[in-house]
């Protein structure tokens, strides 16, 4: 049987939602005369089976890690998931996401590394319609600086998925912290602007 994703409800009140309808204008221009979406809203996934198997019990410090980070940018989490390392419970908790239209950005958290329970970079890239490669490459490269030759044990990944960029990180604090300080929260922004734009009629 597959287990659905248990929901952590510490994320925007839906009031203070920015919906299709009611938001202010989200897209802008940076000073370079870039495309940004600017707050963001995101949805975090928690990849975790020890921590699902005791979810009332178990804390998410990286998942609280990345929600204060961006909280700190005044982004917004609008929904957020604990699921085991499980594929089909990835995808489950991933498909409404992307299907979300208030949801512009996804972060998983969880299951990066080389061993057999690790499949999250695997359950994602099957929803995505284009890799970004560069992510990758780059967190691997800061992670070099901390961590030395381990990093290249790390899987991070990212891509689109329905005009939605997502986001594949480790489920250390550390990683997480790293990806979403010095990567996310400066290219994230920029990246929703690209991948959205052929709906807003820019060119």
């Amino acid at each position: 049987m597959t287990r659905k994703p248990r929901l952590n409800l510490t994320v925007t009140p839906p009031e203070k939602t920015l919906t299709e309808t009611t938001a202010p204008v989200r897209r802008t221009t940076d000073e370079h005369g870039h495309a940004i979406v600017r707050p963001l809203q995101v949805g975090i996934i928690t990849v975790s089976s020890s921590r699902h198997a005791n979810a009332a019990e178990s804390a998410d410090p990286s998942g609280d890690r990345i929600i204060a980070i961006l909280q700190a940018e005044n982004h917004r989490v609008v929904n957020r998931a604990l699921v085991p390392d499980r594929t089909e419970s990835i995808q489950q908790a991933l498909d409404p996401l992307l299907d979300d239209p208030i949801v512009d950005l996804v972060i998983t958290t969880g299951g990066t590394g080389p061993t057999i329970d690790d499949v999250t970079p695997d359950a994602v890239r099957t929803r995505l319609d284009r890799e970004l490669p560069g992510f990758g490459e780059a967190f691997r490269y800061l992670s070099f600086e901390e961590i030395g030759v381990r990093t290249v044990s790390t899987r991070a990944a990212a891509g689109i998925a329905r005009d939605t960029p997502v986001f594949v990180l480790p489920g250390s604090k550390s990683a997480v912290t790293l990806a979403v300080e010095s990567i996310i929260c400066v290219e994230a922004p920029h990246l929703v602007g690209l991948a959205t734009r052929h709906k807003s009629g820019q060119k």
